[in-house]
């Protein structure tokens, strides 16, 4: 479940805040920085990438050190496998920008979507990259028999949040700063069905959510078996569940509170 994540306060502000979590990612890494950095770079954007190693065994950070400035891009290094969800809240609590993406590794095909989910962020929250939803372009797909798994179970998870949000595990969500750290304080998930919790949180505190297809290319070999897992997601999500029941009945309390 739920590790504590510390928070730093000295970074200034930027406009973008990109967080990325890592784990064995020696051959992505690399090239995903210099794009992600030459994207925002282009466009005269103030933005950080914070890369979040969550205690990789192979040559990631090593990868990725020539390209740290202390800057704009920094590394944060997990003292041991404390899980993507862990990760990826640790990185979206210690961001300082306006406008906060959290993508995977392999996301750099991806940003050619990121002017069209910024506009949709004018008048929403939180911006649900999707590969399920209209408009998206899918590159690379994974293979018939997976997909056919991969979407019962997502129709498994969306059933026990009651979530309408189609694609709830594509690697490529943008959010508001404030609304942000508001549900990412409040996850309990440390594992990677973080994402579901995340969205159904943000759902059940007001905030505004929309699903928008974007460009999505996949890459081979999945480290999921979904026959494995499934068990364990289910028990997972069913604490989430009521995590987010608890929380938003906290989140009525002190809006009450004069």
């Amino acid at each position: 479940m739920r590790s504590r994540v510390g928070r730093l306060t000295c970074v200034p502000e930027s406009k973008f805040s990109i967080v990325v979590p890592l784990f064995n990612e020696q051959f992505a890494v690399a090239g995903t920085i210099v794009e992600i950095r030459d994207y925002f770079e282009q466009r005269g954007e103030s933005f950080e990438i914070l890369l979040v190693d969550n205690a990789s065994t192979d040559a990631t950070r090593a990868h990725a050190q020539s390209l740290l400035d202390g800057a704009k891009v920094r590394l944060l290094v997990n003292d041991a496998n404390r899980g993507k969800g862990y990760s990826v809240r640790r990185g979206m609590l210690e961001a300082r920008g306006k406008v906060r993406l959290h993508c995977d590794a392999d996301c750099a095909p991806s940003l050619a979507s990121l002017p069209k989910m910024v506009q949709l962020l004018e008048s929403n929250d939180l911006v649900v990259g999707s590969r399920l939803a209209p408009g998206a372009q899918l590159g690379q797909r994974q293979t018939l028999p997976r997909r056919f798994v991969g979407r019962g179970f997502q129709q498994v998870c969306r059933a026990i949040l009651s979530e309408p949000t189609r694609d709830l595990f594509c690697g490529f969500k943008l959010w508001r700063g404030d609304a942000a750290v508001d549900v990412f304080e409040r996850l309990s998930l440390d594992g990677w069905t973080y994402d579901a919790e995340a969205i159904s949180m943000a759902r059940a505190l007001g905030y505004r959510v929309t699903e928008a297809g974007i460009v999505w290319t996949d890459r081979e070999g999945s480290r999921l078996q979904m026959a494995r897992v499934l068990v364990p997601v289910i028990r997972e999500l069913l604490a989430a569940r009521s995590n987010v029941h608890a929380q938003m009945t906290l989140g009525v309390s002190a809006r009450a509170t004069p």
